[in-house]
């Protein structure tokens, strides 16, 4: 089998494992709240739930990051992840008490730490150029599953027999659909997935694969200098970039040259770790970038576990509607990133991204005006919560995809699973506590959407001042400093 055909078949089984992670949420979430009343669990168990699923993503993101960094590998990451998926969606539809329940969560959500070896590999295999449209590419067909899964739980909602010990009933079928479709993915990946090497077309592998391959030769120190006297992976100043008398590499002007931070982290991944988060992570442009993926993520999940019980008391909602709901909200993000797909090659990220703080930030006024204190007729407060839900939904994508292709190019190419880990654990941990935020707030909005609002306000603030910043690193290609040496 050739190369273009293997590259395309990981792609596709990259597409049905974000797919299948949209169907899981979907069929689970709008289900959830009704199961943990079925087992006499308290309010606070569906924050518990839901919080658990993320906590397991937010530590073993990191951890499947950095072995996939050290391996150059992620097909067998994938196939353990997977394990975790099939035994969690296991103890789901087993269901014999609320902590068995809340358990399978857990272990369902360590799963999703392959998520960031997969972004990984895709930085690494990717150009530059079309980073944006692939990671938009992936983000839809999450999307995408996040239409289809209301329309399977529809029918999910129609059983009612014994398999054995086991009842299947509206509740409990989700999670014994998602295990068998997560076993049918085990196969797909071991049949459909290679771990192929780098880009050839992107400058950055090229330097990657020069670095590997011929060691402390005399061009890489010349090249690791430079980035010690920027301050960024891949970046030079412009004085840095005007070649010397001679060309030699042994100028006394030029500092020694430092090892490589990835390698370091590889070779000692304790030792240097803080040396790396410091140089590579702990920067004003990426502190940014966290902390948008952490206000967004924490907003998107606070109101969606408020949706479900904002839905049942005033508008008598179960989970027919709740699924045609999320189905709708489904289909409204797909349609907004095939826009954006012809978006990014118009717009610069931080563009993009701060398209998409104003429409949160618009969001987030129009709830905290409208669903704070419903008043008024039936379709009257149906009307103001499709709007609030609608430019909720929009802003998302806008802010999702250019900070995912912004945060990869600002990041240390070698050492991309962990920093895509990283930013899956701030999201992880803003996940966890939306739905803790939400669920003892319901009863009270003006603070739960208030503080939302804060948090947006000083995101939009940190946004205007590092606005600058938020641009791709220019990369020193090697080839050309052989060329000026002649």
């Amino acid at each position: 089998m050739d190369h273009r055909r293997k590259k395309k078949l990981t792609f596709v089984t990259i597409l049905l494992i974000f797919l299948l992670s949209g169907v899981e949420y979907a069929v689970i979430l709008p289900t959830i709240w009704r199961y943990l009343q079925t087992l006499e669990a308290a309010p606070y168990f569906l924050g518990l739930g839901l919080s658990a699923f993320s906590l397991s993503g937010l530590l073993s993101g990191p951890l499947f990051g950095y072995w996939s960094d050290r391996t150059r590998s992620t097909k067998g990451i994938i196939l353990f992840a997977n394990l975790f998926e099939i035994v969690g969606n296991f103890m789901y539809f087993m269901g014999y008490s609320k902590w068995l329940l809340l358990s399978s969560r857990f272990v369902a959500g360590i799963g999703t730490g392959a998520g960031s070896s997969i972004f990984g590999y895709l930085t690494r295999s990717t150009a530059l150029e079309d980073r944006a449209i692939v990671f938009a590419a992936v983000m839809a067909s999450r999307q995408a599953g996040l239409l289809i899964g209301p329309g399977l739980n529809i029918f999910l909602r129609l059983c009612d027999f014994q398999l054995g010990p086991f009842v299947v009933n509206k509740y409990t079928a989700p999670g014994l659909f998602m295990c068998l479709l997560w076993t049918l993915l085990e196969l797909a990946v071991l049949l459909m997935y290679w771990d192929l090497p780098p880009q050839e077309g992107s400058n950055s592998n090229v330097l990657v694969r020069e670095v590997e391959e011929e060691g402390e030769s005399d061009e890489e120190k010349l090249l690791m200098s430079s980035e010690e006297h920027s301050g960024f992976y891949g970046t030079v100043s412009s004085e840095q970039l005007q070649p010397t008398a001679g060309c030699s590499t042994d100028s006394p002007s030029l500092p020694p040259p430092p090892s490589p931070l990835p390698l370091c982290i590889r070779l000692n991944p304790f030792k240097n770790v803080m040396t790396f988060l410091s140089t590579d992570l702990l920067r004003e442009e990426v502190m940014v970038l966290l902390m948008a993926q952490f206000i967004t993520l924490f907003n998107q999940t606070a109101l969606e576990a408020m949706v479900t019980p904002l839905t049942q008391k005033y508008f008598n909602f179960g989970e027919l509607e709740n699924s045609v709901m999320y189905c709708i909200c489904g289909l409204e993000v797909i349609i907004t990133f095939f826009f954006l797909r012809w978006l990014t090659g118009r717009m610069a990220e931080r563009e993009v991204l701060a398209l998409g703080l104003i429409v949160s930030n618009i969001s987030c006024v129009w709830c905290l005006i409208f669903l704070t204190n419903p008043q008024g007729e039936f379709c009257c407060l149906l009307t103001e919560f499709i709007i609030g839900v609608f430019l909720q939904v929009l802003g998302l994508p806008f802010v999702s995809v250019s900070l995912v292709s912004l945060f990869s190019k600002i990041t240390a190419e070698k050492s991309q699973g962990f920093s895509q880990g990283i930013r899956r654990s701030v999201g992880g941990l803003a996940t966890i506590l939306g739905p803790i935020w939400a669920g003892g707030l319901t009863g009270n909005l003006y603070i739960m959407l208030g503080v939302m609002m804060g948090l947006l306000t000083l995101l939009s603030v940190m946004m205007f001042f590092s606005y600058n910043r938020l641009v791709e690193p220019r990369i020193v290609q090697h080839g050309d400093i052989s060329e000026d040496c002649g």
